[in-house]
């Protein structure tokens, strides 16, 4: 089965396909349908105020590898000026991470959390970030700033706006939806504060949202995965096949809802990353994957991640496929 998504340019050559695509087989598991009036109501019809509906394409940007739980600054060492005087006030510090009370609906007594990736002040706070924190196999920095497009539109802008969209829609479902991080931390979470606010709820699923910060002309969406491990202080072996099963549906859906191919330049086309590198699946005991939703430094994923429709349906990708997930 091929996708249909956008005109890609010609991907870098990839070492050929091992059998038929995962996440096609994924994209035919029925999700449940959200309601399009949600669309009006988080406001998916414009996308943010300061940002235009594509992002500038005059420089390639780095080449930032997914070497961590979170992204660098993609070689910016700062969001713009432009970004940070743009970005959405804050809530009063400790309010609202949790949803309010569930009501009635398929997802009624579930648990989903959501993990804004990095967090809109990181960059204010580089010692606090580049602390290093026990991942479970080694240690690594707490966070990091996050990429951004070229025209300063950031990461953790981004990852917040899918995060509520997405809470709005899981709560009509009836879950309880609890976030990491609702802009109301001066930094952070750490990556292994994020894995335990995931354990702690007992989640049912947990989707950490990120944008990727690659090279000019890599495109596409890809969902990372836990590798098995039993080492030191990680142990993922009961999450890993709930996991994969979890991160198929949210891949499957997220081609079907917005139109997006699967990365050209990781994961050989299927859209789907095994990783043993990252804290915030080596520490997690509960369903855990991460979400790229595009590549920030694209010209052309960059015009989606910038618009508020596109967000809207992002958010509506990830959130059917958790509720897949969560009906069996």
């Amino acid at each position: 089965m091929s996708y249909v998504g956008p005109d890609f340019d010609p991907p870098q050559p990839r070492r050929s396909r091992r059998g038929p695509l995962t996440v096609a087989l994924a994209a035919l598991v029925p999700g449940a349908l959200l309601g399009w009036v949600v669309y009006e109501a988080v406001g998916g019809s414009g996308g943010d105020p300061g940002t235009t509906a594509g992002a500038s394409s005059t420089s390639a940007g780095a080449s930032v590898s997914p070497t961590d739980d979170a992204k660098g600054d993609g070689g910016t060492g700062q969001p713009s000026p432009s970004a940070t005087s743009a970005a959405p006030p804050k809530p009063t510090p400790g309010a609202s991470k949790s949803s309010a009370p569930a009501g009635s609906g398929p997802l009624k007594g579930m648990v989903v959390v959501i993990d804004p990736g990095h967090n809109p002040d990181n960059f204010r706070h580089t010692a606090e970030i580049n602390r290093k924190v026990d991942i479970g196999t080694n240690w690594k920095e707490c966070d990091t700033t996050g990429t951004s497009t070229n025209s300063g539109y950031t990461e953790a802008r981004f990852t917040l706006d899918v995060a509520h969209r997405m809470r709005t829609l899981l709560e009509r479902q009836g879950a309880t939806v609890k976030l990491t991080q609702d802009g109301d931390r001066t930094y952070g979470p750490c990556v292994d504060e994020r894995a335990r606010i995931g354990n702690k709820a007992h989640a049912d699923a947990v989707v950490s949202v990120h944008a990727d910060g690659s090279a000019t002309g890599n495109r596409g969406f890809h969902v990372i995965l836990p590798g098995s491990l039993d080492a030191g202080g990680a142990d993922t072996r009961s999450i890993v096949a709930p996991s994969r099963d979890l991160g198929e549906r949210v891949a499957g859906n997220f081609v079907r809802v917005t139109g997006s191919a699967p990365s050209n330049y990781v994961g050989d086309g299927t859209g789907l990353v095994t990783r043993k590198d990252l804290g915030g699946l080596n520490l997690s005991t509960v369903p855990k994957v991460f979400i790229e939703c595009g590549n920030m430094r694209d010209s052309k994923d960059a015009a989606l991640l910038t618009s508020g429709a596109w967000r809207q349906k992002a958010a509506q990708g990830i959130s059917e496929g958790i509720v897949s997930f969560l009906r069996g």
